[in-house]
């Protein structure tokens, strides 16, 4: 597989394979675009979580003067762009300044699938307390070419669970799975 350079991605943009909302030539890398923090964060209700059962989180916005994130909690914040990707695999990882600070943004999600349509929810976790804002870089988009025909783009698919365009962030679906 291929990764996208800049010029690619711009390419894909004017084909209309890729939207990125908003969209800033600032934060287009050489081979990746920069996404932002949203605005909203959640955290889990329950301090132990059931695989099989549904999850629920409480929602709050990021204040102006930023959030203390602390080790051992799961925090899930949104990615202030909305994405659309229709020929290409969509990687999300974090940037090394946000690992740097010991900050991880997925815990296993880096991937996206061809016709994902959302905001990307992150799986953010810390190894000491930090403060992080609304609007900060938080991660880099990387766009893989795909080998072979696509039947089935997440975005059609019937079971898929992500579906519904938020700019909040979205917990586990896991229950919805059959097992």
């Amino acid at each position: 597989m291929a990764i996208l350079s800049d010029k690619g991605i711009l390419e894909e943009i004017d084909k209309g394979n890729i939207l990125i909302e908003p969209f800033d030539v600032k934060n287009l890398g050489t081979n990746s675009y920069d996404v932002h923090l949203g605005r909203f964060m959640g955290v889990y209700k329950a301090r132990v979580l059931d695989a099989k059962h549904h999850n629920e989180i409480q929602v709050f916005p990021i204040p102006k003067d930023g959030i203390e994130l602390q080790p051992g909690t799961l925090y899930l914040g949104v990615t202030e762009e909305y994405t659309e990707t229709h020929a290409h695999v969509p990687f999300l990882e974090g940037k090394s300044s946000v690992g740097r600070l010991g900050i991880d943004i997925h815990a296993t999600a880096g991937k996206g699938d061809v016709g994902f349509c959302n905001t990307w929810t992150l799986e953010i976790s810390c190894i000491q307390a930090v403060r992080i804002y609304a609007g900060m870089p938080i991660g880099q988009l990387i766009y893989f070419s795909v080998d072979g025909d696509i039947e089935n783009f997440y975005n059609k698919k019937r079971n898929a669970k992500y579906t519904q365009r938020t700019v909040k962030p979205v917990e586990s679906m896991m229950w919805k799975n059959k097992f």
